[in-house]
């Protein structure tokens, strides 16, 4: 009985293990973009999300726009989430992402920025 309660306890713990460990897929990364960065840039990364009306102060960047993104690299999109506006002498509006996301939200939100704008960006 003893052996069988442990067997079975250890088991749970494995797939627990195994289902926090899996890899995230591509809907974790576009749950993130909506969750975080839909509200201004748009579902469809346009700049137009709910949030913009004709009083917003500033004009969210058009992932779409692949000249404008292809000036950016990987690490100066990833610059943008992890400090913000500020952070590149950008818009306050724009917040920093530092203390939400951890290095693979944001990496998913650099992938998905860049499905947008169909591009690949300055390389290093």
């Amino acid at each position: 009985m003893f052996r069988a309660t442990v067997l079975a306890t250890a088991l749970v713990f494995v797939s627990l293990g195994l289902l926090y460990a899996a890899p995230a897929t591509a809907q974790d990364g576009d749950e993130t973009y909506k969750f975080y960065c839909a509200a201004c840039h748009g579902f469809e990364g346009k700049g137009q999300g709910p949030n913009v009306t004709k009083d917003f102060p500033v004009d969210p960047k058009n992932f779409t726009n692949a000249t404008e993104m292809n000036k950016l690299s990987d690490d100066d999109i990833r610059t943008v989430i992890i400090e913000g506006g500020p952070g590149v002498s950008k818009s306050l509006l724009m917040p920093h992402w530092s203390k939400t996301l951890n290095d693979h939200q944001v990496d998913n939100l650099i992938r998905i920025i860049r499905e947008f704008c169909g591009c690949k960006g300055k390389q290093a």
